[in-house]
Order: C-alpha cells, then structure tokens, then sequence
C-alpha cells in the first residue's frame, strides 16, 4: 500500500506545524531534499529542520542534491528508495522542477511512497508535484512534474492577494481543482485516500470558478 502524501502551504519546521507529530510516528530518520533552496541559502534551512526534527527525536538525513546532475546520479535514488519519510522544502518551483524531472531521484522518491513511505512536499514544492503548476509570481500555470493530475496547488494561500487567485481559479481548466494552503497548514492523503487538513490555517478548493469542499479530492491523486 502506499504511504501518506503531506501537502504543506509553507512556513514549515514551524510550532504551527502540529500534524508533523503524527507524520513522524515511528520515523527514525527524515531525508531531506532542501533542492529548491538551491540558491537561497539551504544551510539555514537545513539548520532549521535539523533543530526541529531534534525536538521529536528524530535524525535528519540531508540529500545534497542541488543540481540536475546530482539527481541523475545512483546514490541519491537509493537513500530516497529507503527512506521512511522524505521532506521536500519550499524555495524555486522552477529550479526544483529542473533538478528532478525525469531523474531517477524522482523515481527513488515516487517508489518509496508506493512501498509505503511519507512523502511531505512544503510550500513551492507541493505545487511542483502538480501537473499544472501555479505560476506563484503571476496565478498563471506553467508545467510541474506531473504526479498529481487532476488538482492545482496554491501555497501560501494566506499570502495571496483575492486578483491573482481569482485569476488562478479563473484559468483553470474545466474539472481542475484549485487547491489554496495556508502557511504551516497540511492538506493530508492518507494511505486509505482519505484527505484531511492539519495545522494552523485553512485549505480553501474551488473547481469549475466555484468554491468546493475538500471532497471532490477523493480521487485527485495520480501518484
């Protein structure tokens, strides 16, 4: 069966974060994929999660994979196939697109989901996995690696000004939901397919120009 998929809407390895207790139950290590923040300083982040994974109790295990060629190497595709919860962080949509589209990273991480494994993708990175990715600079759409097919993920929702959404929600093609997160706020697929939302915000989903309930997401996952 596969594992649970955490889409978080930003500000993570936050206190606000409180659905990371019940994603870390029996977890001994956390792989890190800090590759968004390629060039946004990714020691910091590191620092950060390495602090806060402490508090639970748990190791971190950071993936030094930055570039594209990094991702086409063996070694990282097989710490991903065996890790037990892998954390993607928010930064660049556009350079994490880039390192991991049609790599065998992208593989190791796809497969340890489906044997079973936590996959958490925060702020830019859960938009990344969406086929239609939300372009954050204007609401337009521009392509992401498409492992989640028939929704669109808005990060940082609470951030967003009511124009460039609406023109989000306006663009989206018919049946497509729009799926806006708030910042330390997880939208959450349980191995069942069941989806719940966690944390300090709220998810807002509209489809077809109209608000939505978070079940039309029942089947909205193509991982």
């Amino acid at each position: 069966m596969n594992g649970t998929l955490a889409l978080i809407g930003g500000e993570e390895f936050t206190q606000e974060c409180s659905f990371d207790a019940a994603l870390l139950q029996g977890v001994q290590e956390v792989l890190l994929v800090p590759a968004a923040r390629a060039y946004e300083n990714p020691e910091q982040t590191i620092a950060r999660a390495e602090t806060y994974f402490a508090s639970f109790g748990v190791s971190v295990r950071v993936l030094d994979v930055y570039r594209r060629a990094d991702a086409l190497e063996p070694l990282p595709s097989e710490l991903a196939s065996a890790a037990q919860l892998i954390y993607l962080t928010g930064g660049s949509p556009m350079h994490l697109r880039s390192v991991l589209k049609d790599t065998p990273l992208l593989e190791g991480i796809l497969g340890a989901w489906l044997a079973g494994a936590t996959i958490a993708a925060a702020g830019e990175a859960a938009s990344v996995l969406c086929s239609h990715m939300v372009d954050s600079r204007g609401g337009a759409f521009t392509i992401g690696l498409d492992l989640i097919q028939t929704m669109t993920v808005i990060p940082r929702y609470n951030q967003w000004s009511p124009e460039k959404w609406h023109r989000t929600v306006q663009l989206a093609r018919p049946g497509l939901a729009v799926v806006g997160i708030d910042e330390a706020t997880a939208l959450i697929r349980s191995p069942d397919g069941d989806w719940s939302v966690e944390g300090a915000g709220s998810v807002h989903v509209f489809r077809d120009g109209a608000r939505a309930d978070i079940s039309v997401l029942s089947a909205a996952l193509a991982l």
